[in-house]
């Protein structure tokens, strides 16, 4: 305990006087001295607008537009200004609102500081209108509500700032009150859609801000919000294998901001430290360019409170990242010599009332959240859709026996269809246990939605050979007739499970998927051919491209393990309520159609119960592919009464 206070008021000596015991390298631009203007009221608002042209080492001609912008001493300033710029920064902060630090401790901290006398900026490095329902139901509109209120000065765009649309996403950033910069978001023409950069004028020196969205984003959002009619791409983010041109294309942005006049350089990246997203780590980065000074980092959910990370001149550049959900807020100081440093600030190191006195104004943010969760409450009331029969997750005839969890119901069949149409995948998984609720018949509600997948998982797709799908399946069905939560619904698929034969599946002591050691239940599996419209017997050997909770195809969840290395397609790039919820409104226009009728499903997953088979089906080959009559029976259900032990 002690030495935690000892931190504690380190950390709060830091800030009101930026006595920093260690620092990266000096800045790497000449200071250009330039004094804050005598009327800085008249030219707060005024913005200087100024376009570039040039050609990176590919050929490609590269637009760099940018904007400089004059912040005076804040007029509620309490202590005489000094010249110190303390920069506050979050990242992925996906709706938690009211998680960890939340607005409106973030906007008392920055109101503390100002108090203190020091030149404050807000910044974000992307993901913050996406990851909770107050997201998905006002389309990241709440979102940008609360961050005009905390007072954010800048920036960047994460990949789930795409994830309502492009329309959405222009529609947010022109509600913004604050600019969004991203050097290497390209149109078709290899124009920048944002501005590459911003430089702020604060303390008598120039803060230039780089944007940098990942090149991943294809992938972690959805790609076809990228492509024009024909599924053309006709956006880029400088992607390629080696990560050249991202790293030139940054160059060009960190050159021109410096040739302005810039004292120093900060890049907002949503690049990540993740293995899986080299060559476009934000460290990559950092090894591949010079002029830069320090890199606010997201996308990762990474924990950094200050790595030094060696640019390409062998200089110490700053990397920090303050994790997910306002876990952390980032505190990035620049003192009047030049001297940086960066820490991390949460519940423990930020006690209201410690720091400068009082913390308890918050500028209005706790009224707007509880305004915004007053509109909210009515807005899940309101009618979406509407369905003339109900959609199950219990039986019928013994509502006491949760069906979801042991064999087809048409509300599995109806979330295994949205995460396939949705997603353009060839097939899709849904486990029982990812249904938490049923749709009455009448209308549907935006919280009818909700309460069908609540849990906040993400749409994923990933690349997967036919004999993964055979052992998912089987794993499906080890548990029958009892229930699993890992019970899988499809889409683009059907299958039969033979009951008279026990499960050989293998699991290890966590009840993780191993192996099939001997014969297996499931037959007859066959893939809808979307050329053809025609079920074809699945292929072993074959690439699918599958489409289902992260949880289940990258956490592993319910014991899924075979899917865990495999490459994904689309990497979280969606919550599990929105993807129904598009498809209801966007794919099935707000009415459930005569497909969803029967409660049992459309007989896509055949059980057959122990005793009933014939001789001749429980001596079916493993997938039944030379036998083109065994096709899955309607109302398979009515075969097996009994499943749900």
């Amino acid at each position: 305990m002690k030495r935690r206070l000892i931190a504690f008021f380190a950390a709060l000596l830091m800030l009101t006087s930026i006595a920093i015991p260690a620092f990266a390298e000096e800045p790497q631009t000449d200071p250009a001295g330039t004094e804050p203007p005598e009327d800085t009221e008249q030219i707060l608002d005024a913005t200087t607008t100024t376009e570039m042209m040039e050609v990176l080492e590919d050929g490609t001609t590269v637009k760099v537009i940018t904007s400089v912008t004059v912040i005076p001493a804040e007029e509620e300033a309490e202590a005489e200004p000094d010249h110190d710029i303390v920069i506050l920064f979050t990242n992925d902060v996906h709706c938690g609102v009211q998680k960890g630090v939340g607005y409106s401790g973030l906007a008392r901290l920055k109101q503390s500081l100002i108090q203190a006398g020091k030149n404050v900026l807000l910044v974000d490095s992307g993901d913050s209108v996406q990851g909770d329902t107050i997201g998905t139901l006002s389309k990241g509109e709440y979102i940008i509500e609360l961050m005009n209120q905390v007072g954010y000065h800048i920036a960047t765009i994460g990949n789930h700032e795409f994830d309502y649309g492009m329309e959405q996403f222009f529609s947010n950033i022109e509600k913004a009150e604050f600019p969004y910069v991203c050097c290497n978001f390209l149109n078709s023409e290899g124009k920048p859609v944002l501005d590459a950069y911003r430089i702020f004028e604060i303390a008598g020196k120039k803060v230039a801000f780089v944007g940098v969205a990942t090149p991943d984003t294809f992938t972690s959002s959805t790609p076809t919000y990228f492509q024009d009619s024909d599924a053309k791409y006709i956006y880029s983010f400088c992607e390629d294998d080696t990560g050249r041109k991202l790293y030139d294309t940054v160059q060009l942005a960190v050159n021109g901001s410096i040739a302005e006049g810039a004292d120093y350089v900060i890049v907002l990246s949503h690049l990540g430290i993740n293995a899986e997203d080299s060559p476009w780590t934000s460290s990559e980065l950092i090894e591949h360019t010079n002029g830069i000074n320090a890199v606010l980092d997201g996308h990762s959910h990474s924990v950094i409170e200050k790595e030094l990370v060696k640019n390409k001149d062998g200089k110490d550049v700053i990397l920090t990242s303050t994790g997910t959900h306002l876990e952390n807020v980032g505190c990035l100081m620049i003192s009047e010599e030049g001297k940086m440093n960066s820490i991390l600030l949460n519940n423990s190191t930020v006690e209201f009332g410690m720091l400068n006195g009082t913390l308890s104004d918050d500028g209005g943010i706790s009224e707007l959240i509880d305004k915004i969760n007053e509109e909210f409450a009515e807005l899940t009331g309101t009618v979406i859709a509407h369905t003339d029969y109900d959609l199950v997750t219990h039986d019928p005839v013994d509502p006491s026996i949760r069906i979801i969890r042991s064999q087809e119901t048409n509300m599995g069949d109806l979330c295994a269809d949205a995460f396939r149409e949705v997603s353009g995948a060839d097939i899709a998984f849904i486990n029982g246990g990812g249904v938490r609720a049923a749709i009455p018949e009448g209308d549907i509600t935006y919280g009818t939605v909700i309460a069908v997948h609540p849990f906040g998982n993400h749409l994923s797709v990933a690349e997967v050979t036919g004999q993964e799908i055979l052992d998912a399946l089987e794993f499906s069905a080890h548990s029958l007739p009892g229930e699993f939560g890992g019970f899988l619904h499809v889409s683009g698929l059907t299958y039969m499970i033979n009951l008279n034969v026990d499960s050989t599946v293998e699991m290890n002591d966590h009840g993780e998927f191993e192996s099939v050691k001997g014969d297996r239940r499931v037959k007859n599996v066959r893939v809808l051919n979307r050329d053809t419209n025609e079920m074809e017997p699945i292929d072993p050997e074959k690439q699918y491209t599958l489409a289902s909770f992260d949880y289940l195809l990258q956490d592993g969840g319910d014991g899924y393990t075979m899917f865990a290395d495999n490459n994904y397609l689309q990497d979280r790039v969606m919550l599990d309520n929105q993807v129904l919820i598009t498809y209801i409104e966007q794919r099935l226009n707000a009415l459930i159609p005569e497909q969803y009728r029967d409660p049992y499903g459309e007989g896509r997953i055949e059980v057959i119960e122990r005793g009933k088979a014939t001789s001749d089906m429980q001596d079916q080959e493993e997938n039944s592919s030379d036998d083109e009559d065994a096709e899955p029976q309607e109302n398979a259900h009515s075969s097996a009464p009994g499943l749900n032990g």
